[in-house]
């Protein structure tokens, strides 16, 4: 008789169908030595459903009426999103006193500003860069249209953003000052400020559906920060391809410390500022 731990044993090949699903669905590669990831993460999805094994499983992510939900409940198992407030500030400094001025003087005329947080989790990261604009125009800020958009492909992390209260893991890297003025305290949360709150849009949105990106029209900033390291290289090419065909000529790419564009072949140079990791199109200058 088979134990529950032989039955929810992920042979290699019920390993590849999985892997090539979920790269198919979300671009994320598990190389081979991360099977016992998705089998110790996914085991316990086989016991809520109460199935006996993952060919049963793979069944119903792939044909049964529930197969797109499915596919969010299993990303939400196998992903962790680590985020919080003001992370990496020195990379935000660099956003903050380098590119937003760079970009103010720029859209001095048209006075629009628009700023794409791709792969935002739970939504620190877009309102981190609300919270900054906030600060920096200060008064000049009801002259200006700012639009700034958070996108994941997980619906229950954009869930959490949506309601913008946050636990004290969330705010771990936030200034003082800053908790003070942008948050309440609301029992074991802390609750955004509704100005800030109200500068940032959500939506679900998968990297490699380019239409969709394209819908949106031209960025003046794009952050993408530490996701492209779950790509291979075919994807992070395709998804860096993608933030330049709707990166402003002057716009700026910011992407996580862990990561880099180098030996890739794309249009972007990067920017002078060694811990900005950050990308400007090539022939752009940017004196420091």
């Amino acid at each position: 008789m088979s134990t529950t731990a032989e039955k929810r044993h992920m042979s290699e090949p019920q390993f590849n169908r999985l892997r090539d699903i979920i790269y198919e669905r979300s671009g994320i590669h598990f190389q081979p030595e991360k099977k016992y990831v998705l089998e110790s993460r996914l085991g316990r999805r086989l016991e809520e459903l109460e199935m006996d094994n993952y060919d049963q499983y793979i069944s119903f992510l792939t044909m049964g009426p529930y197969k797109d939900d499915e596919f969010q409940e299993m990303f939400n198992k196998i992903t962790i999103n680590e985020t919080s407030f003001f992370r990496n500030e020195p990379q935000l400094d660099v956003f903050e006193k380098q590119a937003l001025p760079r970009l103010i003087e720029a859209r001095a005329t048209t006075k629009r500003l628009r700023i794409w947080s791709a792969a935002c989790s739970s939504g620190e990261e877009p309102y981190t860069i609300a919270m900054m604009l906030h600060r920096t125009l200060g008064v000049r800020l009801p002259d200006w249209h700012i639009e700034i958009l958070g996108t994941d492909i997980s619906e229950k992390a954009l869930d959490i953003a949506a309601e913008a209260k946050y636990t004290s893991y969330s705010i771990r890297s936030t200034p003082a000052h800053v908790l003070s003025r942008y948050f309440k305290v609301d029992g074991p949360y802390q609750v955004l400020d509704p100005t800030i709150k109200s500068m940032v849009n959500f939506e679900q949105h998968n990297l490699k559906d380019r239409l969709a990106a394209r819908r949106h029209g031209t960025w003046d900033v794009i952050f993408c920060r530490n996701v492209m390291i779950y790509f291979d290289e075919k994807m992070k090419e395709q998804v860096v391809r993608m933030f330049g065909d709707q990166l402003a000529d002057d716009g700026w790419l910011f992407i996580g410390h862990s990561e880099s564009l180098r030996g890739l072949n794309l249009p972007f140079e990067s920017a002078p500022f060694p811990q900005g990791f950050c990308y400007q199109k090539i022939g752009v200058q940017t004196a420091q």
